[in-house]
């Protein structure tokens, strides 16, 4: 039962959670919409985030129908890990909520660690290169390296920005766990 809760919960929360979260993220980085994987993203989550933007409007810059989307993808993993006794403190709706949120959050930690790592590794493998993989990840993880950039500017050419803000997520995984 243990293998069979890692397998569905892995593939709700890498697969699907992380499909819909990448459709609230992508317009909040600017990431370019032409690009292959985004256009596969929002053709991925339309179903679900088409009929909600017909009740929900969007409040600014903020898409809230790819948001709420998130969350019931985000809730429906939860109850189904739930209900496969992957979540056994949960009783109550208040226990409820709080497992949904606390998931969507290490959720949203663990793939930027995962992008920054994608991130280095790009970078010393290649540099410069023109991919629609390698531009979504640079897209994505610039925001979070540039305010630590400013701190702490590369040290005779080694940029060790990433290692500090993976550090410094990992440790928000912790304190959250």
């Amino acid at each position: 039962m243990d293998a069979i809760r890692f397998i569905v919960g892995t593939l709700l929360q890498v697969l699907l959670v992380t499909v819909f979260l990448l459709r609230v993220l992508l317009p909040l980085v600017r990431a370019d919409s032409r690009n292959q994987l985004s256009q596969a993203v929002i053709r991925m989550t339309n179903p679900l985030v088409l009929p909600l933007r017909r009740v929900l409007p969007p409040i600014g810059k903020v898409d809230t129908a790819s948001i709420v989307a998130l969350l019931i993808v985000q809730a429906a993993a939860v109850a189904l890990m739930w209900l496969l006794g992957g979540y056994p403190f949960v009783y109550t709706p208040a226990q409820f909520v709080t497992a949904v949120f606390l998931t969507l959050i290490r959720t949203i930690l663990n793939f930027y660690i995962f992008a920054l790592f994608l991130y280095v590794i790009l970078s010393w493998i290649a540099p410069g290169t023109h991919s629609p993989g390698a531009a979504l990840i640079d897209t994505l993880c610039e925001p979070l390296l540039r305010p630590v950039r400013r701190i702490i500017p590369p040290l005779g050419g080694f940029d060790l920005s990433a290692l500090f803000v993976i550090i410094g997520l990992q440790a928000l995984n912790i304190a959250i766990t």
